[in-house]
């Protein structure tokens, strides 16, 4: 697809139909099996990553990722086609340190040029458009005493996703690899302890295709969601919101966007306590020079992440 001066790369709508379909109809969801195709892609994908990590001096061979991955190479070349609309190689340069670099390129101005343009600007074209409101400061210091927080595992282009809803709109976004899917959750769990639980897979699997499925990013129809934290840490993650798919901001740029400009530390810790993962985009959040430091859900995924954004906006 033809965008202005750059060649934008879709994912091709019948994967996207698959995975969602399997998302929504395919009652093994609830505990995840190797049977599912959304998630065995992301596997294959979070093992290419780590292989490249670790050799990307080297310059592997698509046969070495390959072989790191458990397919073959031409299925690994469908794979991230399918997965990112990216060949591996395109892939592997999305990962490296100078696209980390290139992300950032301006990182003070993106945030200014966000709030002049707001979260519809044409920066965001292949953008989540959201929608947010924050829990009063009551009710979060309560530990969400009084609140019902439904739930549901879902499968996503970064493994399973654990959906947690409030009456007002999505209120938490957890990944999990194979067996750590109750460990995710019950790391949620701790961010509002007194909390009411009710797992309702169905009842969130809309919101689960509203966050993944790209045809659904509409400006007319924004993602709700509902920030529950310190005031500190809200002014983070509204800030977060701010940065378009295919940019990055550093850490420092963010304390002094929030009248912080000592607090570059504090930022990173509320950063790493987001609840809201990949909807608020805190993947997007880089040490300076492009560091990748750290990431709640792992370094991994965090590579998965920005590597799938190249493939959508067409940077690589």
């Amino acid at each position: 697809m033809l965008i202005g001066n750059r060649v934008v790369l879709v994912p091709r709508p019948s994967y996207i139909e698959r995975m969602m379909s399997l998302a929504i109809h395919d009652h093994r969801l609830a505990k995840p099996g190797p049977q599912n195709a959304a998630l065995r892609d992301y596997d294959s994908v979070r093992r290419a990553i780590a292989f490249i990590s670790e050799h990307w001096r080297a310059q592997p061979t698509i046969e070495s990722m390959a072989d790191a991955a458990g397919v073959t190479p031409d299925e690994l070349h469908h794979l991230f086609r399918r997965w990112a609309g990216l060949t591996p190689k395109a892939f592997m340069q999305a990962l490296t340190l100078d696209h980390a670099k290139g992300l950032l390129r301006d990182s003070a101005s993106v945030l200014d040029a966000a709030l002049d343009s707001g979260l519809s600007g044409p920066g965001r074209l292949h953008d989540l458009f959201v929608t947010h409101e924050a829990m009063s400061p009551g009710e979060w210091k309560n530990g969400g005493a009084g609140v019902t927080l439904r739930y549901g595992f879902h499968a996503s282009p970064f493994g399973t996703a654990i959906v947690i809803a409030s009456g007002r709109g999505l209120a938490g976004l957890a990944f999990a690899d194979p067996g750590e899917e109750q460990a995710s959750l019950a790391d949620m769990q701790r961010r509002w302890p007194r909390a009411t639980y009710v797992e309702d897979r169905d009842g969130t699997a809309a919101l689960a295709q509203r966050i993944f499925d790209t045809r659904l990013w509409r400006a007319d129809q924004p993602l709700r969601v509902v920030l529950i934290g310190t005031d500190f840490e809200v002014r983070v993650w509204e800030t977060l919101l701010k940065i378009p798919m295919g940019r990055a901001v550093c850490y420092s740029d963010i304390a002094a966007k929030i009248n912080s400009p000592k607090a570059s530390r504090a930022v990173g810790a509320a950063v790493g306590k987001n609840p809201i993962s990949f909807v608020v985009p805190c993947h997007r959040a880089l040490g300076k020079g492009g560091a990748l430091t750290g990431y709640h859900w792992g370094i991994t995924r965090k590579q998965a992440m920005l590597g799938w954004e190249a493939g959508q906006v067409g940077i690589h």
